[in-house]
């Protein structure tokens, strides 16, 4: 899977010639500024994103336990499948690149967890069933959920094509109809389980040329409080984590800043936080996005179900 990572991007111009998935966003003023910023030496440090926290849970919240993670080869995906190993886990994961799957399941692997890779398309039943099999025949089960993949593609509505406007509906929010439709027999079987669903910021407060992606993440919302409703007398609990802004590789790149010095890129980065993020005045980095996961994920939250969870750095405080 192409996962994009969640929540608003900064809206800088993207080459349309990148993928036929590339994310399409206006105006250029963001990187600019940041570019500007480091030649004239501003200081951005303030707005830029922390390292990975170091302080995360040694607990072993998920020993023996088998979790299933969509998207996993990349930005909070990948996170999740590295934490959520590290606390004991035997996770299951997919995406379709494969080159970056083999890669995390290794370095799980060399971490000592316990991790196995999957090429599979969430737009695919087919794969989602197949991707459900191979959890139960690896591991014997499935008792968490991440269902987290997901794109966008930006621009004005009356510019969408058909195809276009299906492939973000498709890959955003049936493809986790997809994946619950085979994720939820196994938890039957198992008398109980626990899934949460990757949505976004957007679904409550978004803007323009982002009709696509918030109606899916939206819809995600209602998705997930049916679930819930639904499965809750069956000890299943179903929960969305709505990110804001978030900084990945595929966010850099699709800011057609890949190839510069790093440096660059984060004086980029912040001087579009500083002024787009009310609150921290920052991206979040993959890996505290993962951990809200984790914790909605552990038996921490017994209570908790139907619930759509902003964790923005102030975004949507500000109503937009």
């Amino acid at each position: 899977m192409n996962e994009k990572q969640h929540g608003e991007l900064p809206p800088e111009r993207v080459n349309p010639t990148l993928s036929r998935r590339s994310l399409l966003i206006g105006g250029t003023s963001a990187a600019a500024a940041g570019v500007i910023g480091v030649a004239a030496g501003i200081g951005v440090a303030g707005h830029e994103v922390p390292p990975a926290p170091s302080g995360v849970s040694s607990q072993r919240r998920f020993t023996d336990k088998v979790v299933m993670i969509t998207g996993g080869t990349s930005g909070i995906g990948r996170a999740a499948a590295i934490a959520f190993a590290r606390e004991g886990a035997k996770v299951a994961f997919c995406g379709r690149r494969a080159m970056l799957g083999h890669q995390v399941e290794q370095e799980i692997g060399d971490k000592g967890g316990m991790a196995r890779y999957v090429l599979a398309d969430v737009r695919i039943e087919a794969d989602m069933q197949r991707f459900a099999d191979f959890t139960v025949a690896q591991f014997g089960g499935l008792d968490v959920a991440f269902n987290n993949a997901g794109i966008t593609l930006e621009k004005p509505l009356h510019e969408y094509s058909s195809a276009e406007w299906d492939d973000v509906q498709h890959t955003n929010l049936r493809g986790v109809f997809y994946a619950i439709k085979y994720q939820i027999p196994i938890m039957l079987a198992g008398k109980g389980g626990n899934i949460v669903v990757t949505s976004s910021s957007n679904a409550i407060a978004t803007q323009g040329k982002r009709g696509a992606y918030a109606a899916s993440k939206r819809g995600l919302v209602a998705l997930v409080q049916a679930a819930a409703l639904e499965y809750g007398p069956h000890n299943i609990r179903v929960n969305a984590i709505l990110p804001g802004t978030t900084d990945t590789a595929l966010v850099r790149r699709v800011a057609g800043m890949e190839k510069v010095p790093d440096a660059v890129w984060k004086a980029a980065a912040a001087e579009w936080a500083a002024s787009h993020v009310p609150g921290l005045s920052r991206m979040a980095n993959p890996e505290e996005i993962a951990e809200f996961a984790l914790a909605l994920a552990s038996d921490e939250y017994s209570f908790l179900t139907g619930a759509a969870l902003v964790i923005d750095g102030g975004k949507t405080a500000q109503g937009g």
